[in-house]
C-alpha cells in the first residue's frame, strides 16, 4: 500500500535556529520550505523535516541514513566541517578510522546538535 510513496524523517530538535545552521551549513542540505516550528530539506528524491521538539535527541537509534558512494571520502569531507564521529563496539566488526567495516558494508555514524543519530553507509 504504501510502497509506491516516498517516505521522510521527522527529526526533533531543541534550537531550530542552531539546527539550520547544522544541517544546512556542515550537511550541506538545502531548505525547501519553513512552516511554524519546522523547516524542509530535500536531500536526494526524500526529504527531512526538522522540528522544535522536548523530545530531541531522546532517540538511541540510528534515525537515518545516507546512501553514499564513498562513505571514507564523506566522512573525511563532513570531518574537514568539525563533525565527529561515533565508534560503535560490534561484535565481528572492525573499523577503518571512523568508518566501521561488515565484509563489502562499509558505514559511519554521526549525531547532530541535539544527539540524533545518523548513518552513512554504502548499502
Amino acid at each position: 500500500m504504501l510502497g509506491e510513496n516516498e517516505v521522510h524523517a521527522d527529526v526533533a530538535v531543541s534550537n531550530l535556529t542552531t539546527a539550520q545552521k547544522f544541517y544546512e551549513s556542515t550537511l550541506g542540505l538545502k531548505e525547501i520550505k519553513q512552516r511554524d516550528n519546522e523547516i524542509y530539506y530535500r536531500s536526494g528524491t526524500g526529504q527531512i523535516k526538522i522540528y522544535q521538539s522536548q523530545f530531541a535527541g531522546t532517540n538511541q537509534a540510528t534515525y537515518a541514513s545516507w546512501t553514499v558512494d564513498d562513505v571514507a571520502g564523506t566522512v573525511d569531507a563532513l570531518k574537514s566541517k568539525g563533525m565527529k564521529f561515533e565508534h560503535y563496539d560490534i561484535p565481528g566488526v572492525t573499523r577503518e578510522g571512523d568508518v566501521h567495516v561488515m565484509g563489502s558494508i562499509r558505514a559511519a555514524w554521526f549525531k547532530d546538535p541535539d544527539g540524533n543519530i545518523f548513518c552513512l553507509s554504502n548499502e
